[in-house]
């Protein structure tokens, strides 16, 4: 896969960096508040930046190949924080969902939002239905957005689904397989991440795709999300290549 000039780079063919792109990313956007106050604003400050910050990435990715890129927006734990920020955080993804679909269009991508949609407000759903709607046959990156959402609750609602279709005869116990999991997931359809990016210095997963990334490799990066940019990408592919994916193999 070709990369931009100026690109981090595992081999050259003449000024144009060459690295295999991972099919599917992952990333954990870390770290707005704390830019944002390093710099003496507001902490939505940041997540306006951030959410700017998104839309480069989405581009960024495609240009180098990454056909599937999903971002942790919004965890089901980030409820306990002030009122005041979640209040701004959702009017902030309002205006990201109605500002999304030309965006989309004009860009080819199809946009998903995974999570627990029934608990967000009814406009900021129909926002997302109509985002969604609209952008499915899209052929471009596949975005997928994750808002009220949590790993562990999803395989809980996963596993409710599963019951559900036991106790309506549709299924049988023996007949729930992984397979028949991946199937119920909020992500159902979507290749497993490759590669998961954190942003700004942690080094965990925070409830985030739990059982899709088994066998992901993960990137950690002390760059706040607001300042990761194309090359900070690159520098996290670039250390994706030089990863050996044996899938619980032996090394060649």
């Amino acid at each position: 896969m070709k990369f931009l000039s100026g690109c981090p780079s595992l081999s050259m063919k003449g000024n144009v960096a060459v690295m295999d792109a991972p099919k599917h990313v992952a990333i954990i956007l870390d770290g707005n508040g704390r830019w944002a106050k390093a710099k003496g604003m507001p902490r939505n400050y940041g997540h306006i930046q951030g959410a700017k910050a998104v839309e480069d990435a989405c581009e960024y990715a495609w240009n180098m190949g990454v056909e599937y890129l999903t971002v942790y927006a919004f965890s089901t734990e980030n409820w306990n924080r002030p009122d005041e920020e979640v209040s701004a955080l959702m009017n902030l993804l309002r205006d990201y969902m109605k500002n999304s679909i030309k965006r989309a269009m004009k860009n080819n991508m199809c946009v998903r939002v995974i999570g627990d949609k029934t608990k967000l407000d009814r406009d900021l759903k129909e926002s997302i239905a109509k985002l969604e709607e609209m952008t499915a046959k899209n052929t471009g990156l596949h975005f997928q957005i994750a808002i009220n959402y949590g790993g562990r609750d999803e395989l809980t609602r996963a596993v409710r689904k599963l019951a559900g279709q036991v106790e309506q005869g549709e299924r049988t116990p023996d007949s729930i397989d992984e397979a028949a999991i991946e199937s119920a997931l909020d992500t159902a359809g979507l290749p497993a991440p490759d590669l998961l990016i954190r942003t700004c210095g942690e080094q965990r997963i925070s409830n985030f795709l739990l059982w899709q990334c088994a066998y992901t490799e993960f990137y950690f990066t002390d760059v706040a999300w607001p300042d990761f940019n194309k090359q900070e990408l690159a520098r996290a592919i670039e250390a994706y290549n030089h990863r050996e994916r044996r899938f619980g193999g032996l090394r060649k």
